[in-house]
């Protein structure tokens, strides 16, 4: 896929963001995914009650698996648009599939005018934004590796930023009926204009969270 052709998912208008979009999600990724993952994988999800129950807000997971997004999608309980690297849209099946989920191409590397759009777009509907400010899969759990941009965004689109900590879902560790996968939602950070005090609040949240805190 030519590199021009991947930028028709780089700027998605509000529209896309619809109800049979949303529909299609849900089946994928609570229904599929989260109801595979509760009886294989003993699925638990705590703080269920810090998740905004109107309103926008980027969702910020740390990273391990593919698996990540279904799981906080199948968690947060509202239609998510996930910011996905373009170089996952240069594959046809996961370009079909990452589509019709409502994800948008960037890229890693700098914070383009087509994303902010995007997610400018996508403050106007009834979805929320989720990224992963490590970018790149961590599976060690290291939290050296944050991208400023989701702090930046948070400041641009003035909204709330809620921390989801994932564990347990690396491949090696997903055993049917012998593992388990945890996914905590703490309370959400509030946007200002110093984007390093947000990054440094993230990073120590998602620390305390996958840990076991639950009230932080």
């Amino acid at each position: 896929m030519t590199e021009k052709k991947v930028k028709s998912y780089t700027n998605r208008a509000p529209k896309e963001y619809n109800k049979l979009r949303a529909f299609f999600q849900w089946l994928t990724c609570s229904v599929v995914y989260g109801g595979y993952y509760r009886v294989a994988c003993g699925l638990k999800i705590y703080g269920r009650e810090n998740i905004p129950k109107k309103g926008f807000f980027i969702v910020a997971s740390n990273h391990m698996s593919a698996i990540d997004p279904f799981l906080v999608i199948a968690a947060i309980k509202r239609p998510v648009a996930y910011m996905a690297k373009k170089e996952l849209f240069e594959k046809p099946i996961a370009r079909f599939f990452l589509n019709l989920l409502g994800a948008f191409a960037v890229n890693r590397e700098k914070l383009s005018v087509s994303t902010i759009k995007t997610a400018i777009g996508i403050k106007k509907t009834d979805w929320v934004l989720g990224l992963f400010p490590q970018g790149t899969r961590e599976t060690d759990g290291n939290m050296e590796n944050i991208s400023r941009g989701f702090a930046g965004l948070a400041k641009t689109l003035k909204c709330d930023i809620l921390p989801v900590s994932i564990s347990g879902a690396l491949k090696k560790d997903r055993k049917p009926f012998e593992s388990n996968i945890v996914i905590r939602i703490g309370k959400p950070i509030h946007y200002n204009d110093d984007t390093k005090e947000m990054i440094k609040i993230w990073s120590d949240k998602i620390i305390k969270l996958s840990q076991g805190e639950t009230d932080v």
